[in-house]
């Protein structure tokens, strides 16, 4: 993942494959960004060629924060631009399209902005499954149609989760 921040508006690359080991560090790089107070979210997948449903969960957690009412009452956008067929399938049927706004075209880095690595995290073993327990939650919450899909995931990380608390 490559990150260019411009005023408000911030441009994020994901290339190869987005899923669970990466979404630690996409969820965090959102919230920080959305915390300082950027309003406009691109993001490039040209070159992403497969996005798995804990990542498309966490970026449907994403799109759900954005387009709830805001008390500050300021606009908040999210955009892929470019996603493959595979992926505008994936956000299709699993019924999360219409939190995005979808273009196809050229991507333009915000005005006067670097272009940088996203700095991994190494998320613990803990974190990442609680980010995927979380965003299959969130992709069951949004389409119920999701549930048969997701219940035995949610349920077997929920207990793989509880076995990593101490004294469980």
């Amino acid at each position: 993942m490559m990150v260019s921040i411009g005023e408000k508006c911030a441009l994020v690359q994901i290339a190869g494959r987005a899923n669970f080991t990466s979404s630690v560090d996409f969820k965090s790089l959102l919230d920080q960004l959305l915390q300082r107070g950027y309003t406009c979210f691109i993001l490039d997948l040209t070159e992403c060629v497969l996005m798995d449903s804990t990542f498309l969960g966490v970026l449907a957690g994403f799109g759900l924060k954005l387009n709830s009412p805001q008390t500050d009452k300021i606009d908040r956008i999210i955009q892929l631009y470019n996603p493959n067929g595979r992926i505008s399938e994936l956000l299709e049927n699993l019924g999360v399209l219409h939190l995005f706004k979808v273009t196809e075209g050229a991507v333009k880095a915000p005005d006067g902005a670097a272009v940088k690595d996203v700095e991994s995290q190494n998320a613990s073993r803990e974190q990442v499954t609680r980010t995927c327990l979380e965003a299959h939650k969130v992709l069951m919450d949004i389409n119920p149609e999701n549930i048969s899909r997701f219940k035995d995931v949610t349920a077997f990380l929920a207990e793989d989760l509880k076995k990593m608390k101490p004294g469980s």
